[in-house]
């Protein structure tokens, strides 16, 4: 793309410069699914935080409530917390996405939403998996509290999967976006082929003339010069 600031409307944003609405804004497509995806991932890092570990009666010792698997707590309050702030920062993206007037800012902007969105469906699928698999071994005399967090932390993990599984669908649109525009605006130089200079009209070697004036002298016949005493 070029680096130029002539990138108004490219990568499925208005023209650089325009005024913010924001009921216009909340309104888009990716907007409410981030916001949904920083919903899910603060619910399942709360519910981890606030009731992911407890202890036995007899014993003030916590553990984790899925299975005494400490990973497994760990796992999803990291990817819970990581998730909620690069939602945080790809909402303040899109919020000045449209003042980037650099196609190439976008093209990058808008790659690493498509990356990262891609990774993390891949990490909340895991997650989700994980917990689930550590809950249905856990057994129910060490639960006493929070087993309904339990739950809601694995719904939620199940939930993200989507709402960041748009996201991956709304980056590539707007990458896609990108790509074409880029290709209705490109011209190739090389199509505009120089024609070779052509000769000088009317010159022709075969009608050159010998100019005027230009004579060779000749000897008269039978002519010789006097003697030289």
């Amino acid at each position: 793309m070029e680096g130029g600031g002539g990138g108004g409307g490219a990568y499925g944003a208005a023209k650089a410069g325009g005024a913010f609405d924001l009921g216009r804004f909340v309104q888009q497509p990716q907007v409410l699914a981030r916001i949904a995806s920083a919903v899910f991932a603060l619910i399942v890092f709360s519910c981890l935080v606030g009731e992911g570990y407890t202890n036995l009666p007899s014993s003030s010792e916590l553990f984790c409530i899925f299975n005494h698997n400490e990973d497994a707590c760990r796992y999803g309050i990291g990817i819970g917390v990581l998730a909620f702030l690069a939602c945080i920062f790809f909402f303040m993206v899109d919020i000045y996405f449209p003042q980037i007037s650099n196609t190439t800012d976008r093209k990058y902007l808008v790659l690493a939403d498509l990356c990262f969105s891609g990774l993390w469906t891949f990490l909340w699928f895991i997650g989700f998996c994980f917990l689930t698999n550590q809950w249905s071994w856990t057994k129910a005399s060490d639960v006493h509290i929070g087993a309904d967090s339990a739950r809601a932390a694995i719904t939620f993990s199940f939930f993200s999967i989507f709402s960041w599984g748009l996201l991956i669908a709304f980056a590539y649109k707007r990458y896609k976006m990108g790509v074409e525009d880029f290709a209705r605006s490109y011209i190739d130089p090389s199509a505009e082929v120089p024609t070779p200079y052509s000769s000088y009209p009317n010159i022709s070697h075969d009608s050159y003339q010998q100019p005027p004036f230009t004579h060779t002298a000749e000897t008269p016949e039978g002519y010789q010069p006097p003697p030289v005493y």
